[in-house]
């Protein structure tokens, strides 16, 4: 059920709770939406707040019961998310937009359901995930805090993790074999937003422990103005990495631009921090078996990343080079579909004095 939080909450939970009883309901979910949706002001923020704690105060069992929950633009008691948890024992997919218990809080997370956890937009200063023995998909979008956003405790299962972030000036790049520590991940997706690089290179002896099992990589949204020689980084932490995918734009529709950009410390040099050298120049890595590069451009510093890969992934078995993806908005400005000669010309840049069987390609 979607429906708005207000006088008639407690009515729906009530029913709910009423058709729960009958036994005859598999699996309940909850969408709790507010009547402002976005840039919700902070006193509207904590009666909201307190409008959701009095209904789920009134229904308890309803949220016994729940198996998926998603909020938005909450501010709770210190208090109350722990009320939470343990009241919703079911819980399996939790969603939080813009919900704290104060800015730059801490949020602790016990729970021995739960699956899936996203949190959006919220200005919790870091989450613990204390003992969350099931959980397999976790979920960042927007940081505030300078510091790591999370921390993992008891999460054994952990196989998704994705990090979407606006790096500012403040934001301290992250060392991902200290943020994903204790787990071994299959899939790692990192949403840069055409901004600063957040992500520390890091040497394999760091890497390999958390890295070992990664299966699948997304480097999305890196800005035109970086290199991507960083990148080969998780290649060599990575040795059972079969596919990698990367996205190179600037997306001028959803970057910010002119004063705000300094008002809000905004990082003018996108790439600093992202000095890396390979442990061993001989590297080779044997299960890649497929790159694809989304707003691949003939330019130099193309070439010479898709040459290294294709140098070091020695199974390599296709390389899918694509435009610029662009949007609704955008795409009327960008170029059109590859010709024959920019194929052409490309392969043979590429090619040049390689001996790999990897095939390229240029999908639409």
């Amino acid at each position: 059920m979607q429906f708005y939080l207000g006088d008639e909450s407690v009515f729906i939970g009530q029913t709910v709770a009423n058709t729960i009883a009958t036994q005859k309901v598999a699996s309940v979910e909850f969408t709790i939406m507010t009547k402002v949706r976005r840039n919700c002001s902070v006193d509207e923020l904590l009666t909201y707040g307190r409008q959701f704690m009095s209904f789920y105060g009134s229904c308890p069992n309803t949220f016994g019961g729940l198996a998926r929950l998603t909020l938005e633009n909450l501010r709770l008691g210190e208090s109350d998310f722990p009320k939470i948890f343990s009241i919703c024992n079911q819980l399996e997919f939790l969603r939080l937009q813009q919900c704290d218990a104060r800015n730059m809080s801490l949020l602790e997370v016990e729970h021995e359901q739960l699956r899936e956890l996203l949190i959006f937009c919220s200005s919790i200063k870091r989450v613990d995930l204390k003992c969350v023995p099931k959980l397999t998909i976790l979920k960042f979008n927007a940081f505030m805090s300078p510091e790591d956003p999370f921390c993992l405790g008891y999460v054994p299962l952990l196989q998704t993790v994705t990090i979407i972030n606006t790096g500012l000036s403040r934001h301290k790049m992250l060392k991902l074999s200290e943020l994903l520590g204790k787990t071994a991940i299959s899939i790692l997706h990192l949403n840069f937003k055409c901004e600063k690089i957040w992500v520390k290179p890091e040497g394999r002896k760091q890497l390999l422990p958390v890295f070992h099992k990664l299966r699948l990589v997304n480097l999305i949204n890196i800005s035109e103005e970086c290199d991507l020689t960083w990148t080969m980084f998780i290649l060599q932490g990575a040795p059972a990495l079969k596919e990698l995918c990367i996205m190179v734009r600037d997306h001028l529709c959803e970057m910010t631009t002119g004063e705000v950009r300094k008002r809000f410390t905004y990082s003018e040099k996108k790439d600093k921090g992202l000095e890396w050298e390979p442990s061993s120049p001989d590297f080779k890595h044997h299960n890649l078996a497929e790159l694809r590069i989304y707003g691949f451009q003939a330019e130099d510093k193309f070439m010479r990343y898709a040459r290294n890969v294709m140098e070091a992934a020695v199974n390599l078995e296709a390389m899918n080079l694509y435009r610029n993806p662009g949007c609704d908005e955008c795409k009327h400005t960008l170029p059109g579909q590859w010709t024959w000669t920019e194929m052409l010309l490309i392969r043979d840049k590429i090619n040049n004095g390689m001996s790999s069987h990897a095939r390229i390609h240029f999908p639409s």
